[in-house]
Formats: structure tokens, C-alpha cells, sequence
């Protein structure tokens, strides 16, 4: 149990520090909602972990870094915000986080039990998903459908940095493979 406790705050800890470090970067091209979505990194590990995920959608079995799955994922993407919001940015930030946060979620879980995407996709899912729960959620605040005029602008920018993430963690898994498999 103390062993599973120390890689989750592991990956609890990454994912604050990419939430940081992506606080620090002026990534902005004029659009609200546009962001990098380095934090998400973790959560596709964790969802890609121990549990029996794909590696690149061809069906065959890929060994985890001893923890993962869709229990941990979620847990970590919901702390992540949570803390990450208290310490980086506000609520109203919070609320946004967490509407494309269990959107997106709940995609990336989908593709990934179905199989027919990679990792790639399914991080490209998450990416598109969490900026379309993130605009509904901006819907209801503001009161005001005109809002979707964004959509075309954060599914363009939820494709790109969910394909770069996912490649990122593409790379990444066979190293947390190797970490596990010393221990």
C-alpha cells in the first residue's frame, strides 16, 4: 500500500509541476481557453498503466509502471486541479478545469475501451473534449450560445497539443516500464 501511496503522489506531484510550469509559459494566440495541457501528460500515463492499456491501438498488451488505470487517473486529474487551482490561478478557474476535465476524461476512458485508438488519439480525444467541456461550461456562465464561436479555434488547438502530448507519452512509457520493472 505504501508503495502504490508513493507513485500516485509521484504522478500527483508531475502533474503539478507541468500545471507550474505551463502557468509560467505565455502561450496565448488572443483566444481564451487555449492552453498547452502539459498536467493531462500524467493522466494519460496513469490511464495507459498497469491495467493493460495499447500502445499505438494494435491491441496487444503493454505492461504498466505498477499502478494506472482509470480509478488512478481520474483521481489524479481531479486532485491536480483542484490543487493546481488553488495555488496557480482562482475557483472560477477551477470550475472551467473541471468541466473539461471530466469530459474529456470520460472520452479518453471511451477510446481507450474501444481499442480502436492509440494512444495518440486517445490523447487527441481528451484534448478536443476537455476544451468543448470547458466551452459548454463557459455557455452556462455567461448565458450565451455566441460563445461557441471558439469552438473551431479550441478543437484545432485541442488536436494539435493532444497529438503532441500523446506522442510525449508514447515516448515516455517505456521508461516508467523499466523504472517498474527494476523494483
Amino acid at each position: 500500500m505504501t508503495k502504490r501511496l508513493t507513485q500516485l503522489g509521484f504522478f500527483l506531484a508531475l502533474a503539478l509541476i507541468l500545471a507550474y510550469v505551463e502557468s509560467l509559459i505565455p502561450f496565448s494566440f488572443g483566444i481564451p481557453g487555449i492552453r498547452l495541457g502539459l498536467p493531462n501528460l500524467a493522466v494519460i500515463l496513469l490511464l495507459y498503466g498497469s491495467r493493460g492499456g495499447t500502445q499505438g491501438g494494435g491491441g496487444s498488451a503493454a505492461r504498466g509502471p505498477g499502478i494506472g488505470g482509470a480509478r488512478d487517473a481520474f483521481l489524479i486529474n481531479i486532485l491536480r486541479i483542484v490543487i493546481s487551482g488553488f495555488l496557480f490561478s482562482n475557483l472560477y478557474t477551477i470550475l472551467y478545469a473541471l468541466a473539461g476535465a471530466v469530459l474529456s476524461f470520460a472520452a479518453m476512458l471511451a477510446g481507450r475501451r474501444l481499442r480502436c485508438f492509440s494512444v495518440v488519439g486517445v490523447s487527441v480525444l481528451g484534448g478536443v473534449s476537455h476544451n468543448i467541456g470547458q466551452l459548454v461550461m463557459a455557455m452556462l456562465v455567461t448565458r450565451t450560445v455566441y460563445v461557441g464561436y471558439y469552438a473551431p479555434y479550441l478543437i484545432a488547438a485541442g488536436t494539435v497539443t493532444g497529438a503532441v502530448l500523446g506522442l510525449g507519452a508514447v515516448e515516455l512509457m517505456p521508461y516508467l516500464w523499466r523504472i517498474k520493472d527494476r523494483s
